[in-house]
């Protein structure tokens, strides 16, 4: 894994509004809380050697084969099973993109490739991993696009990671197309639309014959018992976590402007509710110190995504109360650099 994710508020003790990770901190999760302290006395027992009753949740909700979900502890165990279970493949990785499609398919000896184009899909690889949205730009891949590359080369196994579907008013592929393909794997997170990263509760679709493929290399108990619970808690009450999209996506249009507006900034378009910015003259890492230590701002620096270099780091937006905080601290650092 390397050094540098996003919401490594671990390190910093006194942030008071963290921008550095893709989840939307504006949701109340005291029903969540009330719930979990019900169902405590649960990890006093063993949980699911896998998480049964949470795949059939999600079934249910989906209304389509349990065969078809594999429940993960969170979405990076998932991108590190399908590496294993596919091991010694030859991938091929859409960048710049999240680190740990490399990390997993470096740690089970992969041959990777990367590419920078889906005009270009690189010949003779078995697998493809991309993002959609993508992390860190926010581009979304338009999904007719998708479709034809899954139906155009039945050799290869598409991963198509959709951690932050939620957060996007574009197009993406849906759960029933990845059981009816049987070269499409999509990995979905219930951490990024429900704000529990502390949780690590993820899962990935795909026709049966793979995920009980997948099944056959995973770690007995790997989700527990607590997160199995939220799992469900979360699914049933998903109205008490509106996420009014669009006014997000709103704001982070404002905020966007803002910064462009200051001067010195390069923001990337974008179809979610983060955005990769690029300092014309300075230093990510420069900028988060200065935040964190005058305004209590956690940002993400972004240089160690393959393909970036140091000037880049990224933001998801908040509320805008938060959000003016960050404008007002950036432009503060842009104007005194």
């Amino acid at each position: 894994m390397i050094k540098g994710h996003g919401d490594d508020i671990y390190a910093y003790p006194h942030i008071s509004a963290n921008f550095s990770s893709n989840v939307f901190g504006g949701l109340s999760h005291e029903g969540l809380k009330e719930y979990l302290m019900e169902k405590m006395d649960c990890i006093r027992n063993y949980p699911e050697p896998e998480a049964f009753s949470l795949e059939q949740e999600l079934a249910d909700r989906y209304q389509t084969d349990v065969e078809g979900i594999c429940v993960t502890s969170g979405a990076t165990e998932a991108i590190y099973l399908i590496a294993q279970a596919y091991r010694e493949s030859r991938s091929a990785i859409l960048m710049p993109t999240f680190s740990e499609y490399a990390d997993a398919c470096r740690l089970h000896a992969h041959e990777i490739v990367p590419f920078y184009t889906l005009d270009n899909l690189p010949s003779g690889v078995r697998m493809v991993w991309l993002c959609n949205p993508n992390n860190p730009t926010g581009e979304i891949r338009e999904v007719m696009h998708l479709r034809k590359l899954v139906k155009d080369h039945p050799q290869c196994l598409f991963i198509i990671d959709q951690s932050y579907e939620a957060f996007t008013e574009q197009e993406v592929l849906e759960v029933t197309e990845s059981l009816e393909s049987s070269n499409l794997l999509l990995i979905h997170s219930l951490t990024k639309r429900f704000a529990v990263p502390g949780l690590r509760i993820g899962y990935i679709t795909g026709n049966p014959l793979l995920i009980r493929h997948l099944r056959t290399f995973r770690m007995p108990w790997s989700v527990n018992a607590l997160a199995v619970e939220a799992g469900r808690y979360l699914l049933r009450n998903a109205h008490r976590f509106p996420l009014h999209l669009h006014q997000l996506l709103e704001e982070r249009e404002r905020v966007a402007t803002s910064l462009v507006e200051m001067g010195g900034l390069e923001v990337w378009p974008s179809d979610t509710h983060f955005m990769l910015v690029r300092i014309r003259n300075g230093r990510a890492a420069a900028l988060k110190a200065f935040l964190v230590e005058q305004y209590g701002l956690l940002i993400r620096d972004a240089s160690n995504f393959e393909g970036l270099d140091d000037s880049y780091f990224r933001v998801a937006v908040q509320t805008p109360e938060e959000n003016d905080r960050l404008i007002e601290g950036i432009r503060t650092w842009i104007y005194s650099y």
